[in-house]
């Protein structure tokens, strides 16, 4: 029931509709909306009733219920019941036999009742190591069996810890005390430190950093988003780069494109490269022509670091910020393109500029989303929206059919239509600025016309970062080193098992049992590729 108290807007009518009243009324709807999210908070604070979020975009939705190619089909009629445990394994046969049974019965066989269950228990195994003094006076001593963690812990029992903290998302003080009702006597220290640190942790961050160097050998394009990961106290990010064969996640305390060229890198050692890529990503950034000639005749010294990089670019009397900015993405660029990584790579986003490298192309669920923020204030602006937003779910049913049988004059007429609906002018001012923000990302947004292989959203991105920020929501903030290179390990890892339908269970515990049975996730991605070529 609306408020009563909250006084409500008059009509304004169609030609009293200004910039001005627009840019006004934008701002009314936009203070009205913050007052309903505050009253919200107070709702739930005070443990009352809240309004339901806002629904999710329904882009696709609405682009296959209006597709008439999937009108007609008949729906798939169900297949017959499987049996649920004809595949299961049977570790106990138990015979059960009727009780007060008659005589003269005759035996007709058997009833199978298959019962699962799962064993949770403590299992402690003293190691009676031999020693013996040979006649030299040195002591020969038994070594423990391979995989046991500090010489305390077996490899069940860390695998185990590290599946609840990072996979069912655990959180330490909890899982401290599920190990003391198992009869597990460990302290907390000790449990931090198997989470962190330990030398069978190593085994999984080398994994890790091949995971990225793999994924990029093989791939056209790649997914990229970031999120926030506060880090002792101070703001942080994690970046996301991966598509559909890996995951690697990074926390840094930048989000610049220097940053993400950096981690680009990542697999290899960093390079400052000034070669013609570095120089062509200059000149398309407008680095003065004299700047340029400068980087072109100096003499660069190799094997720079990152500091070393600093101080060449001081003798070189560049004091610019944004000079030494774009100077140092296009070395950073030039070294990417040194290691390997192709000039037509294609880097999928959300319109964040760090992303903007490469071959960018941009996800459409977000284009869309400038569009469905907009609170109208009356029924010209409504209808407004609601004709824009038909037209981009046009081009994007347009966009899934032509990926499905690309052909020239098809493309043609997709960018037309692209070009005739972003230059059409609406009553609505806002409206109309938010469209001529979205034109002038026309080739990133229809770059699926040249590369109908790359996807026309970043949801797979969003997906893969949203466990991670499930786990920062539970745990919070990281507080050293190790937690954070841990926490970006183990969710690259974990993501990565998933998408070639590797059970992270079985993963933990075949690396810390030192059985290797489960080949490199490197090794996997490439065969993985390899395939699907």
């Amino acid at each position: 029931m609306p408020d009563s108290s909250r006084p409500t807007l008059p009509e304004i009518p169609a030609e009293a509709h200004t910039p001005l009243v627009d840019a006004l009324l934008e701002l009314l709807a936009w203070q009205a909306r913050r007052l309903s999210e505050l009253e919200d908070e107070i709702h739930r604070l005070k443990n009352e009733t809240r309004k339901p979020p806002p629904p999710p975009s329904h882009m696709d939705k609405q682009c296959d219920a209006s597709d008439s190619s999937n009108q007609g089909k008949p729906r798939s009629k169900p297949g017959p019941k499987r049996r649920k445990t004809a595949h299961l394994v049977i570790h106990e046969e138990r015979v059960v036999a009727p009780i007060d049974l008659p005589d003269n019965c005759r035996f007709k066989g058997y009833r199978d009742v298959v019962v699962q269950d799962l064993q949770i228990r403590c299992h402690n195994t003293r190691f009676r190591l031999e020693q013996y003094e040979t006649p030299e006076g040195r002591y020969l001593s038994g070594r423990l069996p391979e995989g046991i963690s500090a010489g305390h812990w077996g490899s069940t029992l860390h695998s185990f810890i590290l599946y609840q903290y990072h996979h069912q998302h655990v959180t330490q003080p909890l899982l401290l005390e599920q190990l003391h009702s198992h009869g597990i006597d460990i302290s907390s220290g000790q449990l931090s430190r198997l989470l962190t640190e330990g030398e069978r942790l190593g085994v999984f961050h080398q994994e890790k950093a091949s995971l990225l160097s793999a994924g990029l050998a093989v791939s056209s394009y790649i997914h990229a988003d970031d999120t926030g990961a506060r880090h002792q106290g101070e703001r942080g990010y994690c970046t996301h780069i991966g598509n559909e064969l890996f995951a690697w996640f990074a926390s840094t305390e930048s989000k610049s494109r220097v940053n993400f060229l950096t981690l680009l890198g990542q697999g290899e050692q960093q390079r400052y490269v000034l070669n013609a890529g570095a120089i062509d990503y200059m000149a398309q950034h407008k680095l003065p022509k004299r700047l340029i000639t400068l980087l072109e005749t100096a003499e660069q010294p190799g094997g720079l670091s990152t500091t070393t990089w600093e101080a060449w670019l001081d003798s070189l009397g560049m004091t610019g910020k944004r000079h030494r900015r774009i100077t140092t993405e296009g070395a950073l660029m030039g070294g990417l393109l040194q290691q390997g990584i192709p000039t037509h790579m294609a880097v999928i986003s959300d319109d964040a500029g760090q992303f903007n490298v490469f071959d960018h192309a941009l996800c459409w669920i977000h284009a869309e989303r400038l569009v469905n923020r907009l609170i109208p204030s009356n029924d010209v602006q409504r209808k407004a929206v609601n004709w824009a937003q038909e037209c981009i779910w046009t081009l994007y049913a347009d966009l899934k059919r032509y990926k499905q049988a690309p052909s020239p004059e098809q493309a043609d007429e997709i960018r037309a239509y692209f070009d005739e609906f972003f230059q059409t002018r609406t009553d609505y001012a806002t409206l109309n600025a938010q469209l001529g923000r979205l034109a002038k990302n026309r080739d990133e947004l229809l770059r699926v016309l040249d590369r109908p292989e790359l996807p026309l959203h970043n949801n797979l991105s969003e997906r893969d970062i949203r466990d991670y920020v499930k786990k920062r929501k539970i745990s919070g903030s990281t507080r050293s080193e190790a937690g954070r290179r841990c926490r970006d390990t183990f969710a690259s890892l974990k993501k990565t098992c998933r998408k070639h339908d590797i059970r992270f269970w079985d993963y933990l515990v075949d690396r810390l049992s030192g059985s290797d049975n489960i080949p490199s996730l490197g090794e996997t991605i490439r065969k993985a590729a390899a395939t699907c070529h």
